[in-house]
């Protein structure tokens, strides 16, 4: 049973489209109307609407834990589009540019794969949730304000290429906190004399947390309704 009131950590596959803060407000609201009152609930490690996967949840006195799930690395699949770019850097935004991609081999995309790998330096997405002087990038980027982000370190334990079908190629990456994979789309691009953008994301596992043990949105709220007797 999920001892929700005292302080429970579970896991979630986030939806399509939905933010994590949709996740935890429909939670929170399930968990008000069963029990009468609320309780603390939120989540490690924001994804963006665009993306699905793990999303590591805390209520209750576990949510003095969630600090610790920030250091852990995380992996991710999903596909990048080669030959043009969005200034979200993903399909948030509509296409600005294209380019070409008659050029870009095979051996270029492995180079291109080994030249993002290890330890580098990344520049987050303009349209990102980071803070420079108190403020979300994203709402100086809907302001065409030019925030002059700095590159930080982050670390790309693995980079591999799952499939290759041009325009789209298919990965799967491990990496550190801190790292935007809409950022390494850019960064692919340009490392192909060309473009890239990020057209799905998939978080598959944070630390030893593993998405194959998540539960569903709405088989999660079926289980509570279970547990408390509103079935």
């Amino acid at each position: 049973m999920l001892n929700i009131t005292e302080g429970e950590t579970f896991l979630v596959n986030k939806p399509y489209r939905w933010t994590s803060f949709d996740v935890i407000g429909s939670l929170r609201g399930q968990i008000k109307h069963l029990i009468g009152k609320k309780i603390k609930i939120g989540h490690a490690g924001t994804l963006d609407p665009l993306a699905t996967g793990l999303l590591i949840v805390c209520t209750g006195k576990a949510t003095k834990t969630l600090e610790s799930f920030k250091d852990f690395d995380k992996e991710y699949t999903g596909t990048f589009v080669l030959g043009a770019t969005t200034p979200s850097f993903d399909l948030e935004k509509d296409i600005d540019v294209s380019y070409p991609v008659s050029h870009i081999t095979e051996d270029m995309i492995f180079k291109a794969v080994q030249s993002l790998s290890g330890d580098i330096m990344q520049v987050p997405p303009m349209y990102s949730a980071i803070k420079v002087n108190g403020k979300r990038a994203y709402e100086s980027a809907r302001q065409d304000k030019d925030l002059g982000l700095v590159a930080r370190l982050v670390n790309i334990a693995a980079f591999d290429i799952t499939r290759i079908a041009m325009p789209e190629i298919d990965f799967r990456i491990v990496c550190s906190k801190g790292t935007y994979i809409r950022s390494l789309a850019r960064d692919f691009g340009l490392a192909l004399q060309s473009g890239a953008y990020l057209s799905a994301l998939c978080r598959t596992r944070v630390g030893p947390h593993l998405l194959d043990n998540a539960y569903e949105v709405e088989a999660l709220k079926t289980i509570l309704r279970q547990q408390y007797g509103a079935e």
